[in-house]
Protein backbone atom coordinates (compact mmCIF):
# COMPACT_ATOMS: atom_id res chain seq x y z
CA UNK A 1 0.00 0.00 0.00
CA UNK A 2 2.88 2.34 0.82
CA UNK A 3 4.30 1.89 -2.83
CA UNK A 4 1.01 2.38 -4.20
CA UNK A 5 0.87 5.57 -2.34
CA UNK A 6 4.02 6.98 -3.69
CA UNK A 7 2.65 6.32 -7.10
CA UNK A 8 -0.43 7.70 -6.60
CA UNK A 9 0.50 11.01 -5.02
CA UNK A 10 2.15 12.57 -7.77
CA UNK A 11 -0.24 10.86 -10.13
CA UNK A 12 -2.92 12.78 -8.33
CA UNK A 13 -0.68 15.82 -7.98
CA UNK A 14 -0.66 16.23 -11.42
CA UNK A 15 -4.32 15.88 -12.51
CA UNK A 16 -4.91 18.44 -9.04
CA UNK A 17 -6.90 16.37 -7.76
CA UNK A 18 -7.35 17.76 -3.78
CA UNK A 19 -5.68 17.09 -1.18
CA UNK A 20 -2.69 16.06 -2.89
CA UNK A 21 -2.01 19.83 -4.75
CA UNK A 22 -1.43 23.10 -3.28
CA UNK A 23 -2.95 24.84 -6.82
CA UNK A 24 -5.52 27.54 -5.63
CA UNK A 25 -4.04 27.63 -2.04
CA UNK A 26 -3.50 30.99 -0.49
CA UNK A 27 0.03 32.19 -0.29
CA UNK A 28 1.80 35.09 1.68
CA UNK A 29 5.19 36.14 1.39
CA UNK A 30 5.93 36.97 4.96
CA UNK A 31 9.29 35.83 6.29
CA UNK A 32 9.19 32.25 7.10
CA UNK A 33 10.83 32.82 10.57
CA UNK A 34 8.11 35.58 11.40
CA UNK A 35 10.29 38.54 11.35
CA UNK A 36 8.29 41.16 9.49
CA UNK A 37 9.24 43.91 11.54
CA UNK A 38 7.58 47.08 10.79
CA UNK A 39 11.29 48.36 10.13
CA UNK A 40 13.43 47.98 7.35
CA UNK A 41 16.81 48.82 6.36
CA UNK A 42 17.66 51.93 4.99
CA UNK A 43 16.61 52.57 1.40
CA UNK A 44 13.29 50.00 2.21
CA UNK A 45 10.36 50.81 1.44
CA UNK A 46 7.96 48.42 3.82
CA UNK A 47 4.86 46.88 2.62
CA UNK A 48 2.22 49.55 2.40
CA UNK A 49 -0.86 47.24 2.38
CA UNK A 50 -3.83 46.04 2.19
CA UNK A 51 -2.27 42.22 1.53
CA UNK A 52 -3.91 40.78 -1.74
CA UNK A 53 -5.16 37.77 -1.80
CA UNK A 54 -2.54 35.33 -3.45
CA UNK A 55 -2.95 32.15 -4.75
CA UNK A 56 -1.04 29.07 -5.71
CA UNK A 57 -0.64 28.15 -9.33
CA UNK A 58 2.77 26.24 -9.00
CA UNK A 59 4.90 25.39 -6.25
CA UNK A 60 8.93 24.99 -7.79
CA UNK A 61 11.34 22.65 -6.53
CA UNK A 62 13.54 24.85 -4.44
CA UNK A 63 9.51 25.53 -2.42
CA UNK A 64 9.03 29.00 -3.81
CA UNK A 65 5.77 29.50 -5.26
CA UNK A 66 3.92 31.51 -8.24
CA UNK A 67 0.35 32.92 -7.57
CA UNK A 68 -1.89 34.92 -9.05
CA UNK A 69 -4.21 37.33 -7.72
CA UNK A 70 -6.60 39.70 -9.53
CA UNK A 71 -6.07 43.39 -9.31
CA UNK A 72 -8.35 45.88 -9.71
CA UNK A 73 -6.49 48.81 -10.83
CA UNK A 74 -7.35 51.62 -8.58
CA UNK A 75 -5.51 54.36 -11.03
CA UNK A 76 -5.92 52.94 -13.99
CA UNK A 77 -9.28 51.36 -14.00
CA UNK A 78 -8.35 48.08 -15.61
CA UNK A 79 -8.77 44.89 -13.85
CA UNK A 80 -6.70 42.13 -14.93
CA UNK A 81 -4.06 38.68 -13.52
CA UNK A 82 -1.08 39.79 -11.92
CA UNK A 83 1.27 36.78 -11.31
CA UNK A 84 4.11 36.97 -8.77
CA UNK A 85 7.19 35.13 -7.13
CA UNK A 86 9.68 35.84 -4.49
CA UNK A 87 13.09 34.22 -4.31
CA UNK A 88 14.26 32.04 -1.32
CA UNK A 89 16.12 34.65 -0.07
CA UNK A 90 13.24 37.16 0.46
CA UNK A 91 11.51 34.59 2.95
CA UNK A 92 14.08 32.67 4.18
CA UNK A 93 17.53 34.63 4.26
CA UNK A 94 17.89 36.22 7.89
CA UNK A 95 20.61 38.42 6.21
CA UNK A 96 17.97 40.10 4.32
CA UNK A 97 14.97 39.86 6.82
CA UNK A 98 14.50 44.00 6.98
CA UNK A 99 16.11 44.63 3.35
CA UNK A 100 13.71 46.01 0.45
CA UNK A 101 14.07 43.78 -2.86
CA UNK A 102 14.57 45.44 -6.01
CA UNK A 103 11.89 44.51 -8.91
CA UNK A 104 11.47 43.19 -12.09
CA UNK A 105 7.85 43.72 -14.07
CA UNK A 106 7.96 40.93 -16.89
CA UNK A 107 6.16 41.32 -19.81
CA UNK A 108 5.02 38.68 -22.61
CA UNK A 109 4.74 38.93 -26.18
CA UNK A 110 1.88 37.66 -27.96
CA UNK A 111 -1.80 38.20 -27.10
CA UNK A 112 -0.95 39.05 -23.25
CA UNK A 113 -4.67 38.41 -22.67
CA UNK A 114 -5.86 36.88 -19.41
CA UNK A 115 -2.28 34.74 -19.66
CA UNK A 116 1.35 36.13 -19.66
CA UNK A 117 4.34 33.21 -20.23
CA UNK A 118 6.24 34.07 -17.89
CA UNK A 119 5.10 32.73 -15.05
CA UNK A 120 4.37 29.57 -15.82
CA UNK A 121 6.74 28.80 -18.77
CA UNK A 122 8.75 25.77 -19.16
CA UNK A 123 11.09 26.75 -22.16
CA UNK A 124 12.94 24.31 -24.37
CA UNK A 125 14.56 20.64 -23.73
CA UNK A 126 15.46 22.10 -20.10
CA UNK A 127 12.05 23.28 -18.97
CA UNK A 128 13.79 26.15 -17.88
CA UNK A 129 11.66 28.96 -16.46
CA UNK A 130 12.21 32.52 -15.73
CA UNK A 131 11.82 31.84 -11.82
CA UNK A 132 14.27 29.17 -11.60
CA UNK A 133 17.00 31.29 -13.90
CA UNK A 134 16.83 34.37 -11.95
CA UNK A 135 17.63 32.38 -8.78
CA UNK A 136 20.63 30.64 -10.50
CA UNK A 137 21.48 34.00 -12.22
CA UNK A 138 21.37 35.18 -8.71
CA UNK A 139 23.84 32.13 -7.18
CA UNK A 140 26.34 32.27 -10.09
CA UNK A 141 26.42 36.77 -9.50
CA UNK A 142 24.99 37.57 -12.76
CA UNK A 143 21.85 39.46 -11.73
CA UNK A 144 19.80 41.00 -8.12
CA UNK A 145 17.46 38.63 -6.62
CA UNK A 146 14.74 40.02 -8.14
CA UNK A 147 11.14 40.00 -7.16
CA UNK A 148 9.24 39.03 -10.37
CA UNK A 149 5.63 41.04 -11.33
CA UNK A 150 4.13 39.06 -14.55
CA UNK A 151 1.00 41.32 -15.40
CA UNK A 152 -1.31 40.41 -18.47
CA UNK A 153 -0.09 42.70 -21.25
CA UNK A 154 -3.59 43.81 -23.18
CA UNK A 155 -7.04 44.06 -22.18
CA UNK A 156 -8.17 41.43 -24.97
CA UNK A 157 -7.17 39.14 -28.11
CA UNK A 158 -5.20 40.17 -30.46
CA UNK A 159 -6.72 37.96 -32.77
CA UNK A 160 -7.79 40.82 -34.87
CA UNK A 161 -4.28 42.67 -35.15
CA UNK A 162 -5.63 44.96 -32.18
CA UNK A 163 -3.13 45.59 -29.36
CA UNK A 164 -2.91 48.45 -27.02
CA UNK A 165 1.02 49.15 -27.05
CA UNK A 166 1.25 48.62 -23.43
CA UNK A 167 -0.40 52.58 -23.43
CA UNK A 168 -2.93 55.11 -22.59
CA UNK A 169 -4.37 55.09 -25.74
CA UNK A 170 -7.78 58.00 -26.08
CA UNK A 171 -10.94 55.75 -25.25
CA UNK A 172 -9.08 52.40 -24.36
CA UNK A 173 -8.05 50.85 -21.59
CA UNK A 174 -5.42 52.27 -20.15
CA UNK A 175 -2.40 49.85 -19.67
CA UNK A 176 0.15 52.34 -19.33
CA UNK A 177 -1.14 53.41 -16.19
CA UNK A 178 -1.82 49.65 -15.33
CA UNK A 179 1.95 48.42 -15.79
CA UNK A 180 3.69 51.84 -14.40
CA UNK A 181 1.52 52.81 -11.70
CA UNK A 182 -1.11 50.13 -10.76
CA UNK A 183 1.22 46.90 -10.93
CA UNK A 184 4.02 48.20 -9.42
CA UNK A 185 1.29 50.06 -6.65
CA UNK A 186 0.64 45.88 -6.04
CA UNK A 187 4.45 44.87 -5.27
CA UNK A 188 4.84 47.75 -2.64
CA UNK A 189 1.61 47.30 -0.44
CA UNK A 190 2.60 43.76 -0.58
CA UNK A 191 6.77 43.49 -0.40
CA UNK A 192 9.56 44.59 1.02
CA UNK A 193 11.05 47.00 -1.90
CA UNK A 194 13.62 49.48 -3.08
CA UNK A 195 12.29 52.98 -2.68
CA UNK A 196 14.03 54.40 -5.56
CA UNK A 197 14.41 53.45 -9.27
CA UNK A 198 17.12 51.85 -8.22
CA UNK A 199 15.41 48.50 -7.52
CA UNK A 200 12.82 48.95 -10.59
CA UNK A 201 13.03 47.57 -13.79
CA UNK A 202 10.99 46.14 -16.64
CA UNK A 203 11.96 43.10 -18.90
CA UNK A 204 9.61 41.81 -22.26
CA UNK A 205 9.71 40.23 -25.62
CA UNK A 206 8.29 41.91 -28.61
CA UNK A 207 5.21 44.11 -27.99
CA UNK A 208 6.42 43.28 -23.72
CA UNK A 209 9.88 44.35 -24.83
CA UNK A 210 8.43 47.81 -26.31
CA UNK A 211 6.49 48.29 -23.62
CA UNK A 212 9.03 47.82 -21.39
CA UNK A 213 11.26 50.04 -22.82
CA UNK A 214 9.21 52.53 -24.00
CA UNK A 215 8.11 52.54 -19.84
CA UNK A 216 11.77 53.45 -18.94
CA UNK A 217 12.18 56.06 -20.83
CA UNK A 218 8.51 57.61 -20.42
CA UNK A 219 9.03 57.07 -16.45
CA UNK A 220 12.88 57.52 -16.11
CA UNK A 221 12.26 58.82 -12.28
CA UNK A 222 10.74 55.45 -11.69
CA UNK A 223 12.03 53.26 -13.27
CA UNK A 224 15.94 52.83 -14.50
CA UNK A 225 16.25 49.51 -16.50
CA UNK A 226 14.53 47.01 -18.96
CA UNK A 227 15.82 43.99 -21.20
CA UNK A 228 14.15 44.68 -24.51
CA UNK A 229 13.73 41.08 -26.35
CA UNK A 230 13.11 41.09 -29.95
CA UNK A 231 10.95 44.54 -30.01
CA UNK A 232 9.17 46.70 -31.84
CA UNK A 233 10.60 50.45 -31.94
CA UNK A 234 7.61 52.86 -32.84
CA UNK A 235 4.06 52.24 -31.53
CA UNK A 236 2.23 51.27 -34.42
CA UNK A 237 -0.61 49.22 -32.80
CA UNK A 238 -4.36 50.66 -35.07
CA UNK A 239 -5.84 51.97 -32.12
CA UNK A 240 -3.63 55.40 -32.50
CA UNK A 241 -5.33 56.36 -35.59
CA UNK A 242 -6.71 59.69 -35.00
CA UNK A 243 -4.33 60.45 -31.74
CA UNK A 244 -1.04 61.19 -33.53
CA UNK A 245 -0.28 63.96 -30.37
CA UNK A 246 -0.63 60.73 -28.00
CA UNK A 247 0.53 58.74 -29.81
CA UNK A 248 4.24 60.70 -30.13
CA UNK A 249 3.81 61.08 -26.59
CA UNK A 250 4.05 57.16 -26.62
CA UNK A 251 7.49 56.59 -28.92
CA UNK A 252 10.37 55.54 -27.47
CA UNK A 253 12.18 57.58 -30.17
CA UNK A 254 10.58 60.78 -29.39
CA UNK A 255 11.05 59.49 -25.25
CA UNK A 256 15.04 59.07 -25.82
CA UNK A 257 15.06 62.55 -27.49
CA UNK A 258 13.29 64.14 -24.64
CA UNK A 259 15.88 62.69 -22.56
CA UNK A 260 18.73 63.54 -24.15
CA UNK A 261 17.80 66.88 -23.78
CA UNK A 262 17.11 67.09 -20.67
CA UNK A 263 20.76 65.37 -19.88
CA UNK A 264 19.07 62.62 -17.36
CA UNK A 265 17.93 60.98 -15.44
CA UNK A 266 20.43 57.80 -16.83
CA UNK A 267 18.42 54.54 -17.79
CA UNK A 268 19.74 51.45 -19.05
CA UNK A 269 18.27 49.40 -22.27
CA UNK A 270 19.28 46.36 -22.85
CA UNK A 271 18.46 44.46 -26.13
CA UNK A 272 18.17 40.86 -27.19
CA UNK A 273 17.66 39.90 -31.05
CA UNK A 274 17.89 36.55 -32.61
CA UNK A 275 19.64 36.44 -35.94
CA UNK A 276 16.69 34.25 -38.01
CA UNK A 277 14.21 37.21 -36.92
CA UNK A 278 12.76 39.62 -39.05
CA UNK A 279 15.30 41.21 -40.34
CA UNK A 280 13.22 44.61 -39.89
CA UNK A 281 13.86 43.72 -36.20
CA UNK A 282 17.48 43.85 -36.15
CA UNK A 283 17.66 47.12 -38.28
CA UNK A 284 15.37 49.32 -36.33
CA UNK A 285 17.47 48.05 -32.60
CA UNK A 286 20.66 48.75 -34.21
CA UNK A 287 19.10 52.36 -35.77
CA UNK A 288 17.15 53.16 -32.16
CA UNK A 289 21.23 52.68 -30.50
CA UNK A 290 22.99 54.51 -33.22
CA UNK A 291 20.41 57.70 -32.98
CA UNK A 292 19.56 57.36 -29.30
CA UNK A 293 22.03 55.70 -27.08
CA UNK A 294 24.05 58.74 -26.04
CA UNK A 295 23.82 60.34 -22.97
CA UNK A 296 21.76 59.43 -20.97
CA UNK A 297 20.49 57.09 -22.85
CA UNK A 298 22.32 53.91 -22.55
CA UNK A 299 22.04 50.79 -24.73
CA UNK A 300 23.99 47.55 -25.51
CA UNK A 301 22.63 44.65 -28.30
CA UNK A 302 23.24 40.85 -27.62
CA UNK A 303 23.12 39.41 -30.71
CA UNK A 304 21.57 35.49 -30.87
CA UNK A 305 23.01 33.49 -33.26
CA UNK A 306 20.59 31.46 -35.28
CA UNK A 307 18.08 32.71 -32.97
CA UNK A 308 14.03 32.93 -33.30
CA UNK A 309 11.47 35.51 -31.84
CA UNK A 310 10.19 33.61 -29.26
CA UNK A 311 10.46 33.49 -25.34
CA UNK A 312 12.76 30.35 -25.46
CA UNK A 313 15.34 31.94 -27.33
CA UNK A 314 15.60 34.62 -24.97
CA UNK A 315 15.19 32.97 -22.08
CA UNK A 316 18.35 30.86 -22.41
CA UNK A 317 20.46 34.03 -23.76
CA UNK A 318 18.95 36.23 -20.89
CA UNK A 319 22.16 35.88 -18.06
CA UNK A 320 24.47 38.67 -19.68
CA UNK A 321 21.53 41.35 -20.76
CA UNK A 322 20.43 40.65 -17.13
CA UNK A 323 24.04 41.14 -15.51
CA UNK A 324 24.42 44.23 -17.32
CA UNK A 325 21.28 45.88 -15.96
CA UNK A 326 21.93 44.05 -12.55
CA UNK A 327 24.95 45.91 -12.44
CA UNK A 328 22.77 49.14 -12.51
CA UNK A 329 20.37 48.41 -9.97
CA UNK A 330 20.30 48.36 -6.41
CA UNK A 331 19.88 44.74 -4.45
CA UNK A 332 18.70 43.94 -1.14
CA UNK A 333 21.14 44.97 1.18
CA UNK A 334 22.56 43.02 4.69
CA UNK A 335 21.96 43.48 7.80
CA UNK A 336 25.13 44.32 9.84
Amino acid sequence: MAVLGLIAWPVMSYYEIPPFTDKGDPVSYDRSDGANGAKGSTGTLMPTGPKAAFTNVNTLSDGTKVSVVTLDGKKSGFKGKVWVWAPKEYTDDPKFASSGFPVLIALPGGPGNDSNYWALGQFGKQKISLEKSVSSWYQEGKSKPFLLAMPILNPGPDDKGIYWDGSDIPGQAKMGTWLTEDVPDLMKANFRTIASRDGWGYMGSSTGGFASMKSVLKHPDKFKAAVANGPDIVPDSPLWRGHEKEKAENNPEVLAKNLIAAKGPDVYVAFQVGTKENPATMAGVKKFMASYGKGPVHTKLWEIPGGDHNGATYLANMAGPMQWVSEQMAGPTPSS
